[in-house]
């Protein structure tokens, strides 16, 4: 397993971040990609997509791709409006499927929270109207509604989810209340997959913070999403799995 540091440009003459997780051993146009986007008060170096990235790469599944949204890289705490969050997406999808060092074979998207949103939102829009395709979406901890809002579901990005899909949420999560999640899930057009970590919250941290319950967790999490990955290669992405 190796990380890169890689910058993707976004508009001429700005980039931001990235990092690419390499398994030992990549076949270029047959292992998998997944790109993780980070959430809205963190970056790529959050501890939950690090971990996950290392673990999928090390489990040979995919390679993994994070990287930072604009307002990250400038250091500033307010999101850039959509647009230039799915702008920065489209930019690192490209940069993946154009790496030299093992193009991809199906590509995975998704991240953490707001990272989660918006590769619903280019999924849902299809390539032909500005997103982007993919072979399967990967969230965790999906914004469903706000804290206390369950009354207000945030269903908009999830749409025209027409692939295999898997929700990682935590059974604490104040965004995502469980038996409205089993709901949209089972009306996507392609029917959603959950896993839940018990405990966990809205970043899948388990109490007590850190240390090896959270390993832990991270673990089962990373587990899950190679499992994830592997049922979709293989065919069998229609399977019900553990809740």
């Amino acid at each position: 397993m190796d990380t890169k540091r890689i910058d993707i440009e976004t508009s001429p003459g700005t980039a931001v971040s990235g990092r690419l997780t390499l398994p030992r051993t990549c076949r270029p146009g047959i292992t998998p990609g997944l790109i993780l986007a980070h959430g809205q008060n963190n970056d790529l170096a959050h501890p939950l997509l690090a971990s996950v990235a290392d673990y999928v790469a090390r489990a040979g599944a995919a390679m993994v791709l994070r990287f930072n949204f604009p307002y990250t890289e400038r250091g500033e705490e307010r999101p850039d409006p959509s647009p230039v969050l799915e702008t920065a997406y489209r930019c690192a999808y490209a940069a993946l499927l154009g790496n030299t060092l093992c193009p991809p074979g199906p590509v995975f998207l998704g991240g953490k929270s707001l990272g989660a949103r918006i590769a619903a939102e280019l999924v849902s829009r299809g390539a032909d109207a500005g997103g982007v395709r993919s072979a399967g979406l990967v969230f965790l901890g999906f914004p469903l509604h706000a804290p206390g809002r369950k009354d207000q579901p945030r269903t908009e990005p999830l749409r025209h989810v027409a692939v295999p899909s898997l929700f990682i949420t935590g059974t604490q999560d104040p965004f995502c209340d469980l038996a409205l999640l089993k709901t949209v899930t089972a009306g996507l057009t392609h029917p959603g997959t959950i896993h839940l970590v018990e405990g966990g919250d809205h970043s899948l941290e388990v109490r007590p913070p850190g240390g090896e319950a959270r390993d832990g967790a991270y673990c089962e999490v990373g587990a899950r999403i190679v499992a994830f990955i592997e049922e979709v290669i293989t065919g069998r992405s229609r399977c019900e799995f553990p809740t």
